[in-house]
Order: C-alpha cells, then structure tokens, then sequence
C-alpha cells in the first residue's frame, strides 16, 4: 500500500511541483491549500505524513499542528514544517508543539524527500513498538526474521508465554500486570545480554509472549535460565499469604478457583535442525514445541504428585 502525504500549501507552483515529484515516487498526494481544509481532510482520511507550510491564508501552520497534535487520531502522524522563515526561534517554536522537521525555502527536493522518508520510518518504527515494554512487535518481527532467512547465519527462535499472567493481573490489577511485563522485559534482557550474543533480538508481539531469536548455541543455558530465574524473582509481585502458599484465588461464577504462581513456558526452534519456506511456519513449531513442553511438565508434576 502507497504512503499518503498531505501537503498543506497554498502556493499552487510550490503545491503542484511536490504533488508531481511525490507521486512519481509512488507516494498518494493530497493537496490542501487552507488550514481548515487540511484539518478536514485528515477527519476523512490519515496521511502518513503533513507536510505543513506555516504561513496559510486562514490560519497559521502552527494553529494547525496544535490541533493535529491535540486530537488522538492525528496525535501520531509525522509533520514537517515548511516555511519561508529561517530563525532559529521559528524553529524551536516549532518543535516545541510537536512538529517531526523542519525544512526552510527554498529547499532541495532531495532534501525534502529523504525527511519525509527518514519521518515516516520513525513513524512507522514507534507504532511497531510495544509501549510497555519498548520492545519491537509483530512487523519489526517478522522483518528481522525475513532478513535472516535471506541469511546464511544459524539461529535459534524461542517463544515464552507467561502462564497465568492474565489471572494475575485480573486479582492484582492492571497496573501489577504492567509491573510484570518490564520486569520480564528487564529479566530476558539481563540474560540475553549474559548469555547470548550482540546480534541477538528480543521482540513482544502479545501481551505476554515474548521471543527471543540468538545466535548462540547455547540455547539450553538460556531457556534454563530464562525459566529458573522467572519463577524465583516473580514472586516479588505477590503478597505474602500468595507466596506462601504458591497460588492465587481467582474469583469465577460461584466461587474461586486456585492458580498456581505464574511461571515461563517456552519453546524453540533452529536453523540447526529445520529449513524455513516461512515465518509462520517458525511461529507455529515454535508455538507448538512450547505447548508440548508445557504439557510434558504437566504430566511430570501428576507423576510427582503420585
């Protein structure tokens, strides 16, 4: 799908020339020449990006980005200014109430051209990162795992879920659901760094699911310690009577029902022993390994009870 600019100019020459040149590079164009119209424009449809002229014929560019900057749907998207003024408190005017870049006339188109690129990937980089955990999420995923599979190096691709994270934060709160998420972004990183290798990536791409893909041979190590460490330290996240007594009383129609401390399931898999056709087909066998981990625990804690 193409980007969507919206260039907020009334000059019709300034306009129309970046219309052309933008939408030679594949870009949707749309043209504003008064603030209200650029305000009602984006009611209809987002851009990806405002390109924003500050001397309008209606309003001032800084009124618009105010606005833009003030309603939740267009808090987001990227505006760089463009203005005939050079002075350095315009700009800083300018930065202050939100807007990405600015650029002063005359400019080069070039120039122009690779601020918008440069804004719309940050953009795009920001969405994809998860806000608790600042960690990366599905598409920045799925893109580092196409640029290793077009790679000869060996790799490893492991899946944790938290058990019985959703049951917890629903006795504690969400707030203690958060507090449990970075402490494990933390814990996974601490470990990654110990253990694993510099090119090592860690992503969330749900709430509680994590992955981990390294380089490393040493996966065991890791997924030892990503699991003894997790269920020793994650009891600071409850009370006292909790810890004591190893489960949660989770309130359910007629009664409570016990759930255990939550704990790591991971599962895993590498290069070493598997060809890819394509990500979901890692996802998948790392999903399934780890519920066959999970169920394999399970069946071992019946024989201990026994």
């Amino acid at each position: 799908m193409s980007k969507r600019i919206l260039v907020v100019e009334d000059d019709f020459d300034i306009s129309n020339m970046l219309r052309i040149y933008f939408g030679g590079q594949g870009y949707e164009v749309e043209v504003a020449p008064k603030g209200e119209e650029a305000l009602a424009s984006v009611s209809k449809k987002l851009p990806h990006l405002i390109v924003l002229d500050i001397n309008l014929p209606d309003m001032n560019g800084y009124d618009v980005c105010i606005q833009l900057r003030e309603t939740k749907r267009t808090s987001h998207v990227p505006i760089i200014f463009l203005t005939q003024k050079d002075e350095r408190s315009d700009k800083i005017r300018g930065l202050e109430i939100g807007a990405d870049d600015y650029i002063t006339k005359p400019f080069d188109i070039e120039e122009l051209k690779l601020r918008v690129v440069n804004a719309i990937q940050a953009s795009d980089r920001v969405k994809n990162i998860d806000g608790k955990t600042n960690l990366p999420t599905g598409r920045l995923i799925e893109d580092h795992l196409r640029d290793l599979m077009r790679s000869d190096d060996e790799w490893t691709y492991i899946d944790i879920k938290i058990n019985g994270y959703k049951e917890f934060s629903e006795v504690y709160g969400w707030t203690a659901g958060d507090e449990v998420l970075r402490f494990s972004t933390l814990m996974i990183g601490e470990i990654v760094d110990q253990l694993g290798t510099a090119n090592d990536f860690i992503g969330n791409p749900g709430q509680d699911n994590f992955v981990v893909i390294t380089h490393t041979a040493n996966v065991d190590s890791i997924i030892d310690k990503l699991t003894d460490d997790f269920e020793s330290r994650v009891k600071q996240h409850y009370s006292f009577i909790d810890r004591e007594r190893g489960y949660i009383l989770v309130p359910e129609q007629g009664g409570e029902k016990q759930v255990e401390l939550m704990n790591l399931a991971i599962g895993s898999v590498s290069t070493r022993t598997h060809q890819f056709s394509d990500i979901r087909e890692i996802t998948e066998l790392a999903a399934e390994d780890r519920r066959g981990q999970a169920s394999s625990d399970s069946a071992g804690d019946i024989l201990t009870s026994w």
